[in-house]
């Protein structure tokens, strides 16, 4: 299936969510914002409109897992934000691996000098990045 336009990322946490906006041609992405969760449900009003202001193709969402696979707490909470956004909005919504987002996400910023207050959009920019290069290969 050919995806084209742009797609939303997310990384989902319990008191977080990372949004991500990203370009199927360029295959890149931007932190766009991060909102707050309450008991791991995130502003769905605020969500809905910036799926409203951004019309995207695609979701992107990253599934975590223990470095040996098995699930964890986070990727029950993951996979029912993923569920829950698909059934809100009608779109497709595709998981992907984060394995190591978040760690790869503070090294960026890091580098850039960039405060960790963006830590979780930073880390779904990465997902949506790493699912669109699997979408170019």
């Amino acid at each position: 299936m050919t995806i084209a336009g742009t797609c939303l990322g997310f990384d989902a946490g319990e008191k977080r969510l990372g949004v991500a906006v990203g370009q199927t041609v360029t295959g890149t992405a931007r932190a766009l914002e991060v909102l707050p969760c309450r008991r791991g449900e995130p502003d769905w009003s605020r969500l809905a409109s910036l799926i409203d202001e951004w019309r995207p193709a695609a979701l992107v969402v990253g599934i975590p897992r223990h470095a040996d696979g098995r699930p964890s707490h986070s990727t029950r909470l993951a996979e029912g934000f993923a569920g829950n956004l698909a059934r809100r909005t009608g779109l497709s919504v595709h998981r992907i691996d984060e394995h190591l987002s978040s760690r790869a996400a503070e090294s960026a910023l890091r580098e850039r000098g960039a405060g960790t207050e963006v830590l979780d959009a930073e880390s779904a920019r990465i997902i949506l990045e790493t699912w669109l290069s699997e979408r170019l290969t």
